[in-house]
C-alpha cells in the first residue's frame, strides 16, 4: 500500500464511522521510531494524511491542502491490533509503502501547537510502533504549486503487523472482522474511500474492497 493501480470510474458512498467504541487493552509495543529533530525544531509544522488522518486529523490546523507524496504509495499492508482490531482478531489499515506516488491532503498546524500535535500523533499512530517517522517533500496541489517538508508515517517493513500485499480475499477477512478501540474496520474503509472521492479520486483496489463491503457480489464473497 508497487504502485497504486489507476481507479474505477464508479464510486460508492461511504459509511459513517461508528459511534460506539469498547476499550481494549494495548498489546506490548515495538520501540516507537521517533524523530527527535522534530521536538527541537520550532517552525509550522506540515502532517501529510492518506488514510484516516485525511477524514479525522484530530489536531487543530491553520491550511489543509491536496498533495502528492514521491516515493511512496498508500496500501493496506498494516495489521491493526488496537484501532481497527486485536492481536487476536487483527483488522487492516493503511500505510505508506514504499515506491510510487500518493495524493492525500497535507495539513499544516502553527509552532505553538506543534508539541502538543506531536504528541497527539505519537498517541495515534505509534501504538504498537509500526510506523516510522519520516519527513518528506510533498508537492501541494494549489495555484501556484508549493513545495513543502511534511511529517509522514511510513510502514516498519520489519514489524510483526506489516502484511504486505494481500490478495483481495484476505484483505476482505480482516477488514470484515476487524473492530477495535476506534471503530469497526469496515467504516475506516467506507470512510477513506469517501475522503478520496472528495479529492476526486478513486484507488482501484480500495474501491473493489468498498465494492464487496457494500454488499456488492456479497453473495459470492469468500
Amino acid at each position: 500500500m508497487g504502485a497504486p493501480k489507476a481507479g474505477a470510474t464508479n464510486c460508492l458512498d461511504a459509511a459513517q464511522l461508528l459511534g460506539g467504541k469498547r476499550m481494549l487493552q494495548p498489546p506490548p509495543i515495538s520501540r516507537p521510531h521517533i524523530d527527535p529533530s522534530l521536538a527541537a525544531d520550532h517552525e509550522d509544522l506540515w502532517v501529510f494524511a492518506y488514510g484516516s488522518l485525511m477524514w479525522r486529523p484530530g489536531f487543530p490546523f491553520v491550511e489543509r491542502v491536496p498533495a502528492r507524496l514521491f516515493g511512496a504509495h498508500r496500501a493496506l499492508c498494516v495489521l491493526s491490533h488496537v484501532h481497527r482490531g486485536t492481536p487476536e482478531r487483527p483488522g487492516l489499515v493503511l500505510g505508506l509503502d514504499r515506491g510510487g506516488t500518493c495524493r492525500g491532503i497535507a495539513y499544516r498546524t502553527t509552532a505553538s501547537e506543534r508539541p502538543a500535535t506531536l504528541a497527539y500523533l505519537r498517541s495515534r499512530e505509534q501504538v504498537t510502533g509500526v510506523y516510522r517517522e519520516s519527513i518528506r517533500p510533498l508537492v501541494l496541489l494549489g495555484t501556484p504549486e508549493r513545495r513543502v517538508r511534511a511529517l509522514c508515517y511510513v510502514v516498519d517493513r520489519a514489524h510483526a503487523q506489516y502484511a504486505g500485499a494481500l490478495d483481495l480475499a484476505s484483505q476482505l477477512h480482516h477488514v470484515r472482522q476487524g473492530h477495535g478501540m476506534s471503530g469497526a474496520n469496515r467504516d475506516y474503509v467506507l470512510s477513506t474511500v469517501k475522503a478520496l472521492e472528495a479529492l476526486g479520486l478513486c484507488d482501484r483496489d480500495l474501491h473493489l474492497l468498498a465494492q464487496r463491503l457494500h454488499g456488492i457480489h456479497e453473495a459470492h464473497a469468500p
